[in-house]
């Protein structure tokens, strides 16, 4: 059976180190490679939002609109979507936090290039941190289909980016046993571990074609 799946386990020797001390795991080069690339995207959605962000504010104290240019229609709408309540739930815009954290899993990445080894302990503060994401873009993504009823491309970009990172670092973390599974789940996510983020991206894309269907496409 072929393994179409992001090896996510060092080839490279574990030096050697006292029985006592605690197990440090690095990644294989290509998981560092998706954290970076993900977290590119994510930043680079984050950037693109807080700089459009600043324009409208700009543009309102003129007296002026300003139309960020992935607004296309009454549905495609990112300034809509940035001038919602929910754009600033912590006081702030939602975007400054993407680009704190995004630049946090481009970090773990690059570290991971030069071989670097953590603990467990990490290796589960950086799961929680995944975690704490893509359950912030599941509210947003409520948020934007029910609520706030328009699509913003850009933070789309940053869900489908946060909803990979999360679940390859949870099935990194299952492969290492840093998060106990029953043997069966460990062996279903070390061979398919794409279906997971594969079927989650699938179902927003569902629940997006269910809710506005044809009007996505009318400019």
């Amino acid at each position: 059976m072929s393994k179409t799946t992001v090896k996510d386990v060092s080839t490279e020797p574990e030096p050697e180190r006292d029985a006592h001390a605690p197990r440090v795991v690095g990644g294989s080069r290509a998981f560092a490679l998706l954290l970076v690339i993900t977290g590119a995207a994510g930043l680079l959605a984050a950037w693109v939002i807080t700089l459009d962000k600043f324009k409208i504010l700009e543009y309102k104290v003129e007296g002026k609109t300003f139309t960020p240019s992935c607004s296309v229609n009454a549905v495609v709408s990112c300034s809509n979507v940035m001038e919602s309540k929910q754009a600033s739930v912590f006081g702030f815009p939602n975007p400054m936090l993407g680009l704190v954290c995004y630049g946090i899993v481009i970090c773990v990445g690059m570290s991971l290039l030069a071989r670097t080894r953590f603990p467990r302990w990490y290796w589960l503060t950086f799961n929680l941190g995944t975690l704490f994401g893509v359950c912030f873009v599941t509210w947003l993504q409520f948020q934007t289909l029910y609520r706030i009823n328009a699509l913003c491309l850009w933070c789309s970009l940053a869900w489908v980016a946060t909803i990979i990172m999360f679940w390859y670092v949870t099935t990194f973390n299952i492969r290492n046993d840093f998060l106990p599974v029953p043997r069966p789940v460990k062996k279903f996510v070390a061979e398919f571990t794409w279906v997971l983020p594969a079927t989650h991206v699938g179902v927003v894309a569902m629940l997006v074609l269910t809710r506005w269907g044809s009007d996505l496409w009318v400019g």
